[in-house]
């Protein structure tokens, strides 16, 4: 029986996929890989080099391993399960393997080499030698010029690596499921919105309980978090999931990644000493816009600086509100996600559930294709495809007519899927010999479903997310680059490959835009005017306590990784501790373990690089406060920002991008605008 991951098809044929398909298929593939880059070597240095016999063999190659693992690191996300959890660890252990030995092969540097000093190179187009440029860069942070001894020690560095990162998400994960609470009766949630209620009986259904089920997936946590009324059900809630992997709470040492921590912040930084720099935060920053580690911590002590004495009196102003309320005098961690829900309605009239009726998932979505549709003269139609889940869904964008992309979106949270909002490449867009291979995206969240006979709603924030998501997906999708490696968002700085995403989230909040994107569940009839202008009013509404927030996860990754000591290394709460010392105005108690579940750092790619978030934000804001001037949906900005952002992918730094876009340089004054703080 042919094996569907050999079988280099347009689309990844999911349901013929089996655990067992996939380390026959990548072995195979990599050899093949090794032959054709033995084969193209061998012939570069008889011939001569050329981008027709250097290049393109090797990307075509790269290419039909690329398509087979794809769809296999996606259902390991999606639809996780024992036999394909090992499948995809040992298949990441062949593959980081074979990476690192591409990235130290000095003979294809040198063929590299040839090809940028040869008189072709000034012919190729701009694209083309980005491309050569950027893969040069790469064979020297890979080691290639190191003692054959020193590049052994990279691989193995560079494996165990791979290996932990991989177990960390495992333990979230295992974490995570691990833990649930069942309760008999709904007195015991009082407080919870219908919606939640029906969600947790489902819960219980799915588990085969009596009653109600809490469970730690995000749509639970945050109803028992924002609503509950019981103050020792929100207490063990948080507990159970501010200790998950970790050596604390209910299930302490089961899965703890304190251990896996500490190894990876050695590892990383003996890497970082091969490789010459004097820290991972160094190395980090090589294929990054921020220049130097002290710009980027310059970068987040100013915008804490700015934002802290908003986030004080934010502060203040809860742990007042909560004891006026309710005499509250030992305001705690799990009391803060619940009076600041309670403070928002007295201030505003308007809770995330009372938006939720007048935001189905469906009528979210057809009116956010409606958005882009307007902005970059695009349509999307749901198309029929073979997909993972029921709840999958296959489309299609078309351009003057044309088809130029597709994606499959999979919105809701569900038992055996990794938590958080994500988007993540299936094809990238390239001149393939059988003609133009289309760019094919995922894009994963993880919202309430369907509940009974109620669609799936969702809240404003769960809106504001899909659009992040949303905004990836076009970066990748509406690129008009033909080489893979600086493709949509392939090739991009990291710290630059969030301004899409954050600069969709701003369409959320126009007026004009919410009737587009909202309607209510039953009459269809739009948000009233009156929660219309209370849910805008309500947008600033504690930012400057999130925006601090995101500085002290910023700040903890960075500081982690610039000043770690291998001969004296502090304990990763000690940093963390002093972190929020000097910026934070809230304190966790002692025996919340955030950084053990801290995976976009341990087992993503944002390792002394989640400062992006905030980076990016500087750029959204900015190239945003250009369409706040001139129209938001004025077709030539929206055209602008297309051609000098979107269709370029990586093959441009990402500042002159910018500057093409906004003519000028970036600064820091529309972010604090936007979020209220000046």
């Amino acid at each position: 029986m042919t094996n569907p991951l050999l079988s280099n098809p347009v689309l990844p044929p999911f349901s013929e996929i089996r655990a067992e398909h996939v380390e026959p298929a990548i072995e195979d593939l990599i050899q093949q890989c090794r032959d054709s880059l033995d084969q193209v070597v061998q012939q570069a240095q008889s011939q001569g080099v050329s981008w027709d016999n250097l290049i393109t063999p090797l990307e075509e190659q790269d290419d039909q391993l690329s398509k087979a693992w794809s769809p296999v690191g996606h259902l390991n996300a999606v639809l996780n399960s024992d036999a394909l959890r090992e499948a995809y660890t040992n298949s990441i252990a062949k593959l980081t393997a074979y990476g690192t030995e591409v990235g130290q092969n000095k003979a294809l540097c040198d063929a590299y080499q040839a090809l940028a000093d040869s008189e072709e190179f000034s012919t190729l187009s701009r694209e083309q030698r980005t491309s050569v440029e950027h893969a040069l860069r790469d064979f020297r942070l890979a080691g290639v010029d190191l003692p054959e001894a020193e590049k052994k020690t990279y691989s193995d560095l560079k494996q165990r690596l791979s290996e932990l990162s991989t177990q960390f998400a495992n333990n979230v994960l295992d974490a995570t499921q691990g833990w649930y609470k069942q309760l008999d009766s709904a007195e015991e949630l009082a407080g919870l919105p219908d919606n939640a209620l029906a969600l947790a009986k489902q819960a219980a259904e799915e588990k085969g309980e009596s009653g109600y089920v809490i469970t730690l997936d995000i749509p639970s946590y945050l109803a028992v978090m924002m609503y509950a009324d019981n103050r020792a059900l929100r207490e063990e809630v948080y507990t159970a999931y501010g200790t998950r992997a970790s050596d604390q709470g209910p299930t302490a040492g089961q899965w703890d990644n304190a251990p896996l921590i500490d190894e990876i912040l050695s590892l990383r930084h003996q890497l970082s000493k091969l490789l010459g720099f004097d820290n991972y935060a160094e190395r980090s920053l090589a294929t990054k816009m921020a220049e130097t580690c002290d710009q980027v911590e310059s970068f987040l002590l100013e915008l804490a600086e700015k934002s802290k004495p908003a986030a004080e009196a934010d502060y203040q102003e809860l742990k007042t509100f909560a004891k006026d309320r309710d005499g509250l005098t030992d305001f705690q961690a799990w009391d803060q996600a619940y009076y600041s829900e309670k403070l928002k309605e007295q201030k505003y009239a308007i809770s995330q559930e009372e938006l939720r009726p007048y935001f189905p998932a469906e009528k979210v979505v057809a009116g956010m294709f409606e958005v882009v549709s307007r902005l970059f003269n695009i349509r999307i139609r749901q198309q029929q495809a073979d997909v993972w889940h029921k709840d999958a869904r296959f489309y299609e964008v078309e351009q003057n007519g044309e088809v130029i992309a597709q994606f499959y979106l999979d919105l809701y949270a569900r038992a055996n899927k990794r938590g958080g909002a994500w988007m993540d490449v299936c094809r990238t867009r390239r001149q393939a010999p059988q003609g133009l291979q289309l760019p094919v995206a995922y894009l994963t969240c993880n919202f309430t479903p369907a509940v009974g006979d109620k669609p799936a709603l969702l809240t404003h924030d769960e809106v504001v997310t899909l659009f992040h998501e949303f905004g990836h997906g076009l970066h990748h999708m509406l690129t008009k680059i033909s080489t893979a490696a600086v493709s949509g968002i392939s090739g991009v700085a990291w710290d630059a490959v969030e301004l899409p995403s954050q600069f969709l989230e701003n369409w959320c909040w126009e007026k004009s835009v919410i009737p587009m994107i909202s309607g209510h569940y039953e009459s269809g009839e739009p948000l009233p005017d009156e929660l219309l202008n209370n849910l805008l009013a309500a947008r600033n509404f504690q930012s400057a306590m999130q925006m601090l927030r995101q500085i002290e996860f910023s700040l903890f990754d960075f500081r982690l990784h610039r000043n770690y000591n291998p001969d004296n290394p502090r304990p990763v709460q000690d940093v963390l501790n002093d972190v929020r010392d000097e910026i934070a105005v809230t304190q966790p108690p002692a025996f919340n373990r955030f950084q053990n579940s801290f995976s976009h750092i341990f087992a993503g790619g944002y390792a002394a690089g989640y400062y992006s978030y905030k980076w990016a934000e500087v750029l959204s804001s900015d190239a945003f406060s250009r369409f706040e001037e001139e129209g938001i949906f004025n077709a030539q900005t929206g055209q602008s920002f297309l051609q000098e952002i979107l269709e370029m992918g990586g093959s441009r730094e990402a500042m002159e991008l910018f500057k093409n876009f906004r003519g000028r340089e970036p600064n820091t004054e529309a972010l604090l605008r936007h979020s209220g703080i000046v």
